[in-house]
């Protein structure tokens, strides 16, 4: 298997001298057999349905959040001297509705509308208005400069936010936060050598955490105080390719959407596999999005694509 590492470096947030991957993956090359061909296309696809290219530009795009007032999506976009919040107008055209951003990677509709921002260069969780021309009333959520890096960040149904802190250099002081409504941040995963991205299933009882080092997924209860219990490996393909997990999504039905091993797995709440959907490029995120909340988003190495869908995403309920 021939395969092409590429590593989006960013500057330290420690130290300047070194670089740390704010998204580690591995592109295999075409004539790579290991997109798990053999797998089914997963029954959550509209039937006939194809991958749309919605945009595309010389970038590393990641964290798509969909807002439902505004009817919009947003993702998160890593070009050269600079991070960015792009806002999707219309097919092929975007506008940079946040420069500068300090970094924000991962994205997270909150309940109250919001959108959450795991913030990796600022050590910040952050939230911010849908404002037309640009985000409105920021606010700091948690900041904190012992953090590695903020990469990923998704909310409970009960207010909790998690968000990811991988230590991509080391691996030795990788963590899950719980942030309490109050501003209170609390380890609650410590057992995972680079966790990436999360997400709360619909029920508020499990979280899903993918792990770029081991590159498995895999699935922690949540107890009534928000901590997390005992994990355990959720889902790990029988497959060659090793792209690292990256972010997710999950369904009204709690099938999860898993990006990493060769495209988007589909897995259902138990962890069996329901299909693959393989993707050209490396899928970094996927989110559920459009007015029926039946088009799926994916993120990638230089594009973003949509995928039209027979389920509604979890946050809009079935």
């Amino acid at each position: 298997m021939h395969c092409a590492y590429i590593c989006f470096a960013q500057r330290s947030i420690r130290d300047r001298k070194s670089a740390i991957c704010i998204a580690l993956f591995v592109i295999c090359l075409a004539e790579t057999t290991t997109l798990a061909a053999d797998q089914p296309v997963p029954k959550t696809v509209a039937p006939g349905a194809k991958l749309v290219e919605v945009y595309a530009a010389k970038s590393f795009f990641e964290g798509p959040t969909w807002d439902p007032a505004g009817k919009k999506l947003y993702f998160t976009s890593f070009p050269e001297g600079t991070t960015q919040i792009l806002r999707l107008d219309e097919p092929g055209k975007a506008t940079v509705w946040m420069d500068k951003t300090e970094g924000v990677n991962g994205t997270y509709l909150s309940k109250d509308g919001r959108l959450l921002g795991a913030q990796a260069f600022g050590h910040r969780v952050v939230s911010y208005g849908f404002g037309p021309e640009g985000p409105t009333d920021a606010k700091v959520l948690l900041f904190d400069n012992t953090l590695n890096q903020p990469n990923d960040i998704c909310q409970a149904p009960n207010g909790d936010i998690y968000f990811t802190d991988p230590d991509f250099d080391k691996r030795l002081k990788s963590a899950v936060f719980r942030l309490t409504p109050d501003g209170k941040a609390t380890k609650v995963i410590t057992d995972m050598d680079v966790p990436n991205g999360l997400i709360a299933s619909n029920d508020g009882k499990t979280l899903y955490v993918g792990d770029s080092f081991r590159k498995l997924w895999r699935a922690y209860p949540i107890a009534a105080d928000g901590s997390a219990g005992a994990g355990r490996e959720f889902f790990n393909p029988e497959t060659d390719n090793q792209s690292e997990p990256d972010g997710m999504s999950i369904d009204a039905d709690g099938n999860l959407y898993f990006s990493g091993r060769g495209g988007l797995w589909v897995v259902s709440p138990e962890g069996k596999s329901l299909g693959l959907i393989p993707i050209p490029e490396f899928c970094s995120n996927v989110t559920f999005g459009a007015a029926d909340g039946k088009t799926l988003f994916m993120t990638c190495a230089n594009k973003v694509y949509s995928l039209q869908m027979t389920v509604r995403g979890g946050q809009f309920g079935k």
